[in-house]
């Protein structure tokens, strides 16, 4: 599979490798994939990226995905089902925080001790967007696998990355029609 992922492809993929090395985590994970993404400059998923606005608000777009890290990667969505259930996960998170430090429940391992440098396995769901951007691929009969398909991937599979993007106005029905058009400007 990945011999058929474009330069840009690649690029997403080890700069979520980098991305998981700064945060000292253990894996990458799909958050760390979303974060390679709105680094880029110069591809059709930048390109998109910045056409739905999400360019001047990526820093809007790290806070969110590091809080859901402090809530030990529970969506906002999830979170809220548990406020239902009488589950206050932001309580909790406090008490924890404030027995074991800031960032106890996030994947960091920084706050479990050093972690040596080398390998970090993908998680089931960054590999999941992987096999996702194949699919999308596919679907769209395209030869190659961009990162605008490992964006797309991310919108569909439910977790962090697509409800961050969807609370930031990037959604599939809007990639897809910056994309591959509908009588509007495509991604070049």
């Amino acid at each position: 599979m990945f011999e058929r992922f474009t330069k840009d492809a690649r690029a997403v993929v080890k700069g979520a490798v980098e991305q998981a090395e700064e945060a000292g985590a253990r894996y990458v994970g799909a958050d760390h994939l979303l974060l390679a993404l709105i680094d880029r400059e110069g591809s059709r998923g930048s390109f998109a990226l910045a056409a739905l606005g999400l360019a001047e608000r990526r820093d809007s777009v790290r806070a969110a995905v590091g809080e859901a890290r402090r809530r030990a990667g529970l969506t906002q969505a999830e979170t809220d089902a548990l406020a239902g259930l009488g589950i206050d996960v932001t309580e909790i998170v406090a008490r924890v925080e404030d027995v074991h430090g800031p960032g106890a429940m996030s994947r960091d391992e920084r706050n479990a001790g050093r972690w040596r440098s080398g390998h970090r396995p993908f998680t089931r769901e960054a590999k999941d967007a992987l096999t996702g951007a194949l699919r999308a691929a596919t679907d769209r009969h395209d030869r190659h696998i961009g990162d605008e398909h490992l964006l797309l991937a991310l919108t569909v599979r439910p977790g962090v990355p697509a409800e961050v993007l969807a609370d930031h106005g990037v959604t599939y029905e809007s990639l897809t029609r910056v994309l591959y058009g509908d009588g509007e400007a495509k991604a070049g």
